[in-house]
């Protein structure tokens, strides 16, 4: 028996049961915003700042104070901010459900078009490509390099087919590299030519979700497509799902004054208003851009460990093993694995049957993973201690597949 596969046999006797599969926030992170549920008790004043009473219907954009800390939180001003629901998941699906049966003035809704279709950035967030799934939507893929998409690809794509009407970004920390927009990439999207009602979705999710001491940033988008003369370009998106409480923050939307007269106008359909109270309940606790650095820092002090959990087991067991290769994100919840060709399906597959759950191979792919070779780990989650067992645990499993591998590549070898 060889050491890879003796170690495994002993992984299997551990009885492990460990998750790396989703960017969640661990216990202590939510920690921190307990205190929030406090901000209103049953004789608060429940009035937003223009006398709204919380508690009741209306307010379709979210309260005053509400758009103008978001607002700060995406650059953008108050009356170019929406504030609704709790996801920014669910906001981009209602945009382009809105798009779909209505389009922008004056053009066509977008169920009209022959063949409607998005660009994404690989490897990217395999829920925006669902949403695409759901719907019939074709999605070409642009290769992800270190300072964002291939504009090259990008601009090609565009000029070939004249139905693409969006493209995802996460332009900072992007999901599941870390890469960040240079500034070069980002004016280029905001100038290049693409139709009048081409939308670039904007998903900011991790703007504020540094890790490292010398925070990274993008350029602002809102500014970038305005001075491109293209203020209606951008739908910039992003939340308090991973700063407090996820499925119970609060999702925003920063775009022109135009794009924001049309969300409200079919957000009016399909809702007589949002959580005032949760809005008012975040605004209070979270206060201002200041105070929600603070927090972020915070949260950076938990997260740390956790990547570097990682970070050490991989470079105890991985360093110097051909084709094996890992990202060291400045921020957001992911680190990326990269392994030698057709081996990472086989890595996640010994993983699984050892007890350490990470996201299935592929799935950074709308199509799946070409060359079979990227794994997404999202060490948020466990404590520090069980974080190290499964990455320790996960750089055994690949170490193992490897050699079979490469034992099966030599039988299928011609004699």
């Amino acid at each position: 028996m060889t050491p890879a596969a003796h170690a495994y046999r002993q992984l299997l006797q551990q009885g492990l049961q460990l998750d790396l599969s989703r960017g969640k926030p661990a216990p202590e992170q939510l920690d921190l915003s307990m205190p929030m549920l406090d901000m209103l008790a049953s004789d608060s004043d429940c009035a937003a700042s223009d006398g709204m009473d919380c508690r009741n219907y209306g307010g379709n954009g979210g309260i005053p104070e509400a758009r103008q800390l978001f607002g700060a939180l995406l650059g953008a001003s108050a009356a170019q901010t929406v504030v609704c629901g709790s996801a920014t998941l669910e906001m981009m699906h209602d945009c382009l459900m809105y798009a779909l049966w209505h389009g922008f003035a004056p053009h066509a809704p977008w169920r009209t078009l022959q063949q409607l279709a998005f660009i994404a950035p690989v490897p990217g967030y395999d829920r925006h490509f669902s949403i695409c799934a759901a719907y019939g939507i074709t999605l070409y893929t642009v290769p992800l390099r270190d300072d964002g998409p291939d504009m090259d690809a990008v601009e090609s794509l565009l000029a070939a087919h004249p139905d693409i009407r969006g493209m995802w970004c996460v332009p900072t920390y992007n999901n599941p590299t870390g890469t960040v927009y240079g500034d070069a990439v980002v004016r280029r999207l905001a100038r290049m030519q693409a139709a009048p009602d081409f939308r670039l979705f904007w998903d900011d999710a991790y703007r504020h979700h540094h890790l490292g001491d010398t925070p990274r940033h993008t350029l602002n988008m809102l500014e970038e497509c305005t001075a491109a003369g293209h203020p209606d370009r951008v739908l910039a998106f992003t939340s308090t799902a991973k700063m407090t409480f996820a499925n119970a923050g609060v999702a925003a939307m920063a775009a022109s004054p135009a794009n924001i007269a049309w969300w409200l106008r079919h957000a009016l359909v399909r809702s007589i208003g949002p959580d005032k109270i949760n809005q008012l309940r975040h605004v209070r606790f979270m206060r201002d851009l200041p105070t929600v650095q603070a927090l972020m820092r915070r949260h950076a002090a938990i997260l740390r460990p956790r990547f570097q959990a990682v970070y050490d087991a991989f470079t105890q067991h991985l360093a110097g093993v051909p084709g094996v290769h890992w990202n060291q994100p400045q921020g957001g919840y992911f680190i990326h694995l990269q392994v030698p060709p057709g081996t990472a399906k086989l890595t996640v597959q010994l993983a699984r049957e050892a007890g350490i759950t990470v996201t299935p191979a592929g799935v950074s792919f709308p199509h799946g993973d070409p060359d079979d070779q990227y794994i997404r780990l999202a060490p948020s989650y466990p404590a520090v201690a069980e974080v190290a067992t499964a990455a320790h645990g996960l750089a055994l499993c690949l170490l193992y597949a490897l050699e079979l591998h490469a034992a099966r590549a030599t039988q299928a070898l011609p004699a």
